[in-house]
């Protein structure tokens, strides 16, 4: 989060020293350079951090971006020039890139999925702050006697430096060896084509015509460089996005709905503080304050739908939401004027926010959940990259909108005046330049900007709207409860043996990966491990001919264990996993309540029980570890009665069967005697409507019977003593003789 926090800081603290930067070293037309060389250089390094984590391991790659990030930054620091400055912001950006991804990744190493909800909240308000309060920290900076615009970039130093020692100390990740190699094609291709279609967004209209040769062969160039990458991709032993990505649909329309989210996001952080400060005459410090509801509506809905999102597992709703703020947030900023109260401009930023807090993380939680452990880290690097690539191209878009706009607002305006307005490009010098200028000049400036702006936003209304079918069209997969770690490497047998190879799919034949598989002698030692691809294939090698035993298990199937003869050539051996899952529910009874210390007994096919619960206060009952397949449910409890039912437990998680349980009616009475004393030990037979034993009761002490558990409808009782018993017996005449007589019940 610290790394973060610097990342984004360095992103963001600019945004209200630009006007004062460009204004100090010349080059207002090539503002937007400035603020999309990093975002360029981020956003086209952000898939290659990913990878290079994976050969050289987490913590080295990110402390390797922390070193690149604080050299940028002092060089930007001391340039002289604006061409200086865009090449450090360039270098700059390659550490940023690192940071924020890798930041992403190592989070989804250590944190199961479930439970990544509350930390990507987290995330997103270190985020979300560090992005909007960088403007007014850079306001702070710019305004301060003895500082300047130069330590913009100087006071991220010293937190890069507390970052690193931080990892230094207390990140601590399994060392994991992977046979992988740097896909150098593939990045030089992303990030050429990248550069180019940025390129043009930056400079046309500007430093050439839309319609001119640069323009053209720019294109042309991007256009070239996408079509290598593609093919570089699909060669590439280890590509940097691997085009296996783009079959999940999770991955594409979260990647989609990210470019969208970052050119809002990006956007507005470059121009909103230009509007503050030409447009309502802000010093940097006040239009820094002008974004803190920005800040507190990313703050609150990041860190509350974090909190959401781990405790249901659900996350869908709240990107589809954020994008309907956003994009209203985008409408409402074009309708800025002149004469807008900070009330209103306070609104309509913190609604921008919200929507922002409440989509940004999320995205990538999505798409994290959706892959495979061999995926994460391309995964997560790659909804990066597009929501930095959507930044990078915003910003420039943006940037060519404003200026073209403002241009022709300006020569209209001079022409008004019967001034001939000046060939060149549209550099306005400093906002306390501007201030300084004499009617009818200032009201010219102000007026022509704030119409550019207009469009700049209204440009970004459809734009978002795009991400927000993207996150419409999402599955909402459930949460994982496990975070999908990284065997921790044994010590290596010298794989001398033929291998153990084939695939492993579910009983329908569906390939299942990600399935952990452990290799060990017959003694128990473990030989080796491997987890199977996204086509379910696997291969282990043998350290020798011999017997073997395989063990495969994955969450939501039951594991399988298989004895294997390994001779001297390749064993091929497919195994079928079946479908592992669970029941759950709710009893309840006619009205509704919950009935908790209910009975609940799960019987298969056979009638064999195969588990069984008591519910709950609430109600629930829970039963684990069931095979997919057929079941019988069985639930009783006292005052109810019982009830039976037919369920199927599916394979791919817990199944939940909710159960009403029917009151039972109760018959209760006394048997008396003629003098009306009660009858201790009386038999009571319930008979039905059709004359069938329902049930037998004896008397107590008080004579007293009860029948629970009955239905409604007619019933007979026969209340009746000892029946009378006869014996046979032969006096001979003298003496006393003895007989004993014993009364009972028939059924007795």
């Amino acid at each position: 989060m610290m790394a973060m926090l610097t990342a984004m800081i360095s992103t963001s603290v600019v945004g209200t020293a630009l006007p004062t930067i460009v204004g100090d070293l010349g080059g207002q037309d090539q503002l937007a350079l400035v603020a999309s060389a990093s975002l360029l250089t981020m956003t086209a390094s952000t898939p290659l951090w990913g990878k290079l984590s994976d050969i050289f391991g987490r913590k080295l790659t990110f402390q390797t971006a922390l070193v690149i990030f604080v050299v940028a930054s002092v060089c930007a620091g001391l340039a002289q020039n604006i061409g200086e400055l865009i090449g450090a912001r360039a270098v700059q950006g390659l550490g940023v890139g690192g940071l924020t991804a890798l930041a992403q990744v190592i989070l989804g190493d250590v944190v199961p999925p479930r439970q990544r909800g509350r930390y990507a909240g987290y995330m997103g308000a270190v985020f979300g702050v560090s992005t909007v309060a960088g403007p007014l920290l850079g306001g702070f900076i710019v305004d301060a006697d003895g500082l300047g615009w130069r330590w913009c970039f100087y006071v991220c130093v010293p937190l890069a430096v507390v970052a690193f020692l931080v990892i230094q100390r207390v990140l601590k990740l399994p060392k994991v060896r992977r046979d992988t190699r740097v896909d150098v094609l593939g990045a030089f291709t992303i990030t050429g084509g990248a550069a180019l279609l940025v390129l043009v967004l930056s400079l046309g209209g500007d430093q050439f015509a839309w319609r001119s040769a640069w323009t053209y062969g720019l294109l042309g160039g991007a256009a070239v460089l996408a079509v290598l990458a593609v093919v570089a991709e699909r060669v590439a032993r280890d590509p940097i996005l691997p085009p296996r990505l783009f079959r999940n649909r999770t991955f594409v329309l979260a990647s989609i709905a990210s470019l969208a989210v970052g050119s809002a996001m990006f956007g507005a952080m470059i121009y909103l503080p230009q509007y503050f400060q030409i447009v309502k005459g802000m010093s940097p410090t006040k239009s820094g304050l002008m974004t803190l509801p920005m800040v507190l509506g990313m703050f609150v809905t990041s860190t509350f739908s974090g909190q959401i999102v781990t405790r249901l597992g659900r996350w869908k709703a709240f990107p589809v939401v954020g994008l309907v703020f956003v994009a209203g947030a985008m409408f409402l900023l074009s309708r800025l004027h002149v004469g807008t109260s900070k009330v209103v401009i306070g609104a309509d930023v913190a609604l921008l926010g919200a929507g922002l807090g409440l989509t940004l993380q999320i995205l990538i939680l999505a798409a994290q959940n959706a892959a495979g452990l061999k995926d994460l880290a391309a995964t997560t690097s790659g909804v990066s990259f597009f929501r930095n690539l959507g930044g990078s191209m915003g910003v420039a878009a943006f940037g060519a909108i404003l200026n073209n706009r403002l241009r022709d607002e300006l020569a209209d305006g001079l022409r008004s005046l019967h001034i001939a307005p000046p060939s060149g490009g549209t550099s306005l010098g400093s906002p306390a330049a501007i201030r300084h200028l004499p009617e009818p000049f200032h009201g010219l400036v102000v007026h022509s900007f704030t119409d550019a702006l207009e469009t700049v936003f209204l440009v970004g209304v459809p734009i978002v709207l795009v991400g927000f079918l993207a996150v419409v069209g999402l599955k909402e997969l459930p949460l994982r409860g496990a975070a999908k770690q990284a065997p921790t490497p044994q010590p290596a047998v010298p794989p001398d043996g033929a291998p153990i190879a084939g695939t492993v799919q579910s009983a329908d034949g569906t390939p299942i990966p990600d399935v952990a598989l452990t290799l060990i002698d017959i003694g128990g030692r473990q030989l080796g491990r491997a987890v199977t691809g996204p086509d379910g294939a696997y291969s282990l090698p043998t350290p020798a001919p011999g017997t073997y035993v395989l063990i495969a298990a994955t969450p939501g199937h039951e594991p399988q264990a298989a004895t294997l003869a390994v001779g001297d050539r390749p064993v091929v051996f497919d195994l079928l996993l079946a479908g592992g899952g669970g029941l759950a529910g709710t009893v309840r009874g006619r009205d509704g309540t919950p009935v908790p210390d209910a009975t609940v007994v799960i019987t298969d096919a056979r009638g064999e029980v195969v588990g069984t619960a008591r519910t709950g206060p609430d109600g629930g009952y829970a039963c684990a570890d069931l095979a997919a397949g057929a079941y019988t449910l069985a639930v009783s409890a006292d005052g109810h009665r019982p009830v039976a039912l037919p369920v199927e437990v599916r394979g791919d998680g817990r199944t939940r069967r909710d159960v009403d349980l029917p009151d039972g009616a109760h018959l209760r009475g006394t048997v008396r005697g003629p003098s009306g004393a009660p009858l201790a030990d009386a038999g009571v037979t319930l008979l039905d409507g059709a004359g069938n034993v329902v049930a037998r009761a004896r008397t107590g002490p008080d004579g007293a019977y009860a029948f629970t558990d009955l239905t409604g409808g007619q019933y007979t009782v026969i209340a009746a003593g000892y029946p009378p018993v006869a014996t046979a017996l032969t006096l001979d005449g003298a003496g006393v003789d003895a007989h004993d007589v014993r009364l009972a019940h028939p059924e007795d």
